[in-house]
Parts: C-alpha cells; structure tokens; sequence
C-alpha cells in the first residue's frame, strides 16, 4: 500500500503528467509568463464553468478577499461579519484594512456560517457579510442573500475550500459556489481541489464596474500603462500555474467525485458508532469534500491522532484556535465574543486523509484503526 498522505499531489500528478508536462513547456516556448493566452484561457474556462460573467485572477486566495474588500470601498472602522471558525485568512485581510472583525456562530451540522448569528450581529455600522463554504459545502446562501438585501449589505462568498460546489435554492435553481454573492474568492493553493503548482487565487463577479475596478486594483490601480486611477496592488497569477490549472479544470468535476466517493466509504465505515458524528450534507447541495471532518464526542483526540500516527495515517485539526481567540485579534481589541459553538467545535473536529487518488485499502487502514482506538478507549 502506498504511504497515506492526507493530498497526494505527487500521484495526482503522475497521472496527468503529460498533460501538464506539455502546458508548462508551451509556455517556456512562448516566453510568456505574465499574462498571456494563457491566463486569459482559463479564466474564459472558469467562468463558463462556475457560470460567473467575470474571473479576475490574482496571486493567492488572501489578496483575492482583499481585493474584494478593497473594490467595496469599505473603510475603516466599517463592520464586517465573518464566522471565526475558519482559516485565519478570512479574517486577516479585515483587520488588515482596519475594518472591524464581526465574529459569529457557524451551524454545527454543517460548519458554516449562522445565518441566525449572522443577523443578530448586524449593526448601524456593517456593510459586509463573509460567509466560508467551509471544508467544501456551501454556506446557507439563501438565508444569507436574503438578510443582506434587507441591510443593504455586500456579500463576499470565501470559496477557496468549495470550487465545483453546487448550491440549491428553494426553487431549485442550481448554483456554483462563489458567484452568489457581491463577489467570490477562492484560491489555488496546491492542497485545494483545485490547486496549482505553486499559489494563485481568483475574484468572482456578475457587476461589470466591480470587474473593471477589481482588475485595477489588482495590476497597481490601472487601467492604462503607467496611468494609475486608484491605489491597487500587485497581484498576479502567472502563467505557468494558470496553463496547469486549466489542465485541471477539465477533470475537477472528476476529482470532485473521488473525493464524494471516499467520504461516502468513510460514512458507511462510521455509521452506528455513538461517537463519531459524520459530515451533514444539506438537502440539494453537492459537498465537494476539500476536508473530511469528524466531530468526536467522549473521545481523546490527541490520543486519536497520535494513535493514526504511530500507524503512519495522518489527520489535522481545522481549527484549533477560533479567529475570536487568536492573539492578533485579542491584542487589537478585537475577538473575545461568546462563541459557544464555535468552542465546542474546536476541541472536537478531526480531519482525515480525502484526495482523488485514495484506495479501498486506504479507507479501510483508516477506518479501521480509528474504530480501534474508540473501542479499546
């Protein structure tokens, strides 16, 4: 048996080498490595897969929230509503552009934002809501939308854990993850569904001005060479990873569904165990598992994880510490809120391995020594 990685990109990779092998070359031929047909060819691709009328590259999933926030014209001071159990970089870009943090619960069911929490939180002073398609399942959008256009409030979907998720209205209109809201973001990190061969990141959005404006920001606030209207950044995808991630385009969808396929091993595997609560998938919605994570309950989780250890089966912890602990955020004044679910969730969630390349053998070794270490403890 192969060694058990949680994502094993170098048998991803095998299988799709000369394929990529061949896109990397055409761009050393062409010498081309900013911009290019390149970068234009995927995101013509990703926009007629997600359905969003425009894609707007940059260099990593974190510029690409800030990006958002930037082209909002949100200022500081201003009250941004996030969940706090999620990835630091969520929450980052808002203190980094001295906005104020507004942490709330997610639903323990699904680990997405509240949108409950979400509404009790809105004050005079909002005007964003941030909802994370955690671990790969949307966030209860049409809640979310719903109350947003009540406030007048923007709505920036964070969908770097989600690319290729679909999300159901109550009217059965099927939709991808992160072009629901003002704007989304995503990112390419080599681990994401997704991901390149080395950082990159995307913006999303239906409203041409929005586009135009977050294209500027994104090449140091211009439109024209050398004529600088706003004050940007920079923040490129280059060319090299955007020939390699339209190579993986073509098969996400592919990827999406292993990935459904070992969580669906892995729920057979631990259902009628008492301890283990499984992922819940909302009725509808496609579940694209970039994590699979357990909630454990009576159950030592360092001893688990150390236990898989010693057997070499990785895990990780997605998330120790919640945002509104963080010391960033405590020092700032920020953070300290009463997040009883979100506290709840942070000594229980575990992750096991999910990835495209992932055998029977594998789930069965995983499965079968956490059942083991629950039994004998």
């Amino acid at each position: 048996m192969r060694p058990i990685q949680m994502v094993d990109l170098k048998e991803q990779y095998r299988h799709i080498k000369d394929e990529v092998d061949a896109a990397i070359h055409g761009v050393l031929d062409s010498a081309v490595f900013i911009g290019g047909k390149p970068v234009q060819d995927f995101c013509d691709h990703l926009a007629a897969y997600t359905g969003s009328r425009h894609v707007i590259p940059c260099a990593n999933g974190t510029d690409a929230l800030q990006i958002a926030m930037m082209a909002l014209g949100l200022q500081p001071g201003d009250e941004v509503i996030t969940p706090s159990f999620t990835y630091i970089a969520t929450t980052e870009v808002i203190a980094l552009l001295k906005l104020k943090p507004v942490f709330v619960e997610v639903d323990p069911r699904t680990f997405c934002i509240d949108p409950v929490s979400v509404e009790k939180a809105i004050t005079p002073r909002t005007k964003a809501i941030v909802p994370v398609h955690l671990y790969g399942q949307s966030a209860a959008m049409e809640q979310i939308l719903d109350i947003a256009r009540r406030h007048g409030l923007y709505v920036i979907e964070d969908n770097a854990q989600a690319i290729g998720a679909t999300y159901t209205f109550s009217s059965g209109e099927k939709v991808k993850t992160g072009t629901m809201g003002t704007i989304g973001t995503t990112s390419f990190f080599p681990s994401k569904n997704l991901g390149c061969y080395g950082d990159g990141g995307a913006i999303f959005t239906q409203d041409d001005q929005l586009a135009e404006r977050m294209r500027m920001i994104a090449n140091h606030g211009q439109s024209v060479r050398y004529y600088h209207d706003i004050v940007g950044c920079n923040s490129r995808l280059d060319a090299l990873q955007a020939a390699i991630l339209d190579v993986k385009l073509k098969r996400l969808d592919d990827y999406n569904a292993a990935r459904r396929q070992v969580a669906a091993a892995y729920g057979d595997a631990f259902a009628g165990h008492a301890q283990i609560t499984t992922p819940v998938i909302e009725p509808g919605n496609t579940h694209v598992f970039h994590q699979y994570t357990i909630i454990l309950e009576g159950v030592d989780r360092d001893g688990l994880q150390q236990y898989l250890a010693d057997r070499s089966i990785p895990s990780m912890i997605y998330y120790p510490v919640p945002a509104h602990r963080q010391k960033m955020f405590t020092d700032q004044g920020a953070g300290g809120e009463d997040l009883p679910v979100t506290d709840w969730l942070t000594k229980r969630v575990i992750s096991l391995p999910v990835h495209t390349e992932m055998d029977q053998g594998h789930i069965e070794h995983i499965t079968r020594n956490v059942i083991d270490f629950i039994q004998k403890n």
